[in-house]
């Protein structure tokens, strides 16, 4: 199985966004169990939120947030963050919750800042059983949006000398 740095779960955005500065974008984390160190490098998200708040028009809500799958708030988000290294565990009611959350237009970025290639893979697959991680081509619109990535997703930092691939699952068109 190859190993993956960024996983990209597509679909459309209807949500509340209660917890979420009035009229500001923010991201909160996925707290997950199985000992794959949810909380790792917590200023990821911090650091791409004030990014986009420095180079584009969008204003951003950029306070480091985590939510649990079980907690209503992560309805509230519809950006979710997930990373660590290692294992993930999904709870029968989580794997509901998540389904629901990405079926109603929740978005979920997932990376695998290494070793947590398998046990995503799996969890996942609880999630969407006939689904499918496909590798988004590098010609995916993802890649060209702000910034050109002609040859895809660049390497943060060095694991292994494999280079650095997304894959998405795709819920319709989404």
């Amino acid at each position: 199985m190859h190993r993956f740095i960024t996983i990209f779960l597509f679909t459309g955005l209807i949500f509340r966004v209660a917890a979420q500065t009035e009229g500001s974008f923010s991201i909160a984390r996925l707290k997950y169990d199985g000992g794959g160190d949810w909380y790792n490098d917590p200023s990821a998200e911090v650091n791409l939120l004030n990014f986009v708040q420095q180079n584009t028009n969008i204003k951003v809500d950029a306070r480091y947030q985590f939510v649990e799958i079980s907690s209503e708030e992560i309805f509230s988000y519809p950006f979710l963050f997930m990373t660590g290294h290692g294992n993930v565990v999904f709870a029968e009611d989580e794997v509901e919750r998540l389904k629901l959350y990405l079926e109603s237009g929740g978005f979920l970025f997932i990376d695998d800042d290494y070793g947590l290639d398998n046990a995503v893979r799996r969890e996942m697959k609880k999630v969407f059983p006939l689904k499918n991680f496909q590798e988004l081509p590098f010609s995916y619109g993802l890649y060209n949006v702000f910034y050109n990535f002609v040859n895809g997703p660049p390497k943060t930092h060095e694991h292994d000398k494999n280079s650095p691939r997304g894959f998405g699952i795709f819920i319709g068109e989404r």
